[in-house]
């Protein structure tokens, strides 16, 4: 196997095109697929942000809610994450979110995940445990 052929390591970072710059418009978070790990891809004040797509309170989408000056607000029971680290910001949400590295060149936008983020982060919904 030559080193091209190499598949990266488990937790590499590979950035995979997800979307045209055009697509996601400041003010505005849409949903995108990087294999089957579902995305939030949000445009801030000019700058293009990912984070998982599913709020860490109830699962809801957060691709169905809104940016507002302090981050992402799910749009199910209003809890607010920053978009550089994933914390929340307002309750109820306790838990962080998911954040992942993005790139813009060339007017596409490119969200980096590793194998070990598709895995843990897809391919819906966490699915909860009834142990």
């Amino acid at each position: 196997m030559t080193d091209a052929e190499q598949k990266p390591a488990h937790d590499e970072v590979v950035f995979h095109r997800v979307a045209r710059s055009g697509q996601v418009p400041d003010g505005y978070v849409r949903r995108f697929y990087v294999g089957e790990l579902e995305c939030a891809v949000a445009r801030l004040h000019g700058k293009a942000y990912a984070t998982s797509n599913y709020c860490t309170h109830l699962d809801c989408l957060l691709s169905s809610g809104k940016l507002i000056d302090d981050g992402i607000k799910c749009s199910c029971h209003g809890s607010v994450f920053d978009l550089d680290t994933g914390d929340p910001i307002y309750p109820p949400a306790t838990e962080p979110i998911q954040v992942y590295p993005v790139r813009e060149e060339d007017g596409e936008v490119y969200v980096g995940v590793s194998q070990a983020d598709i895995e843990a982060g897809g391919p819906r919904r966490r699915r909860l445990r009834r142990d």
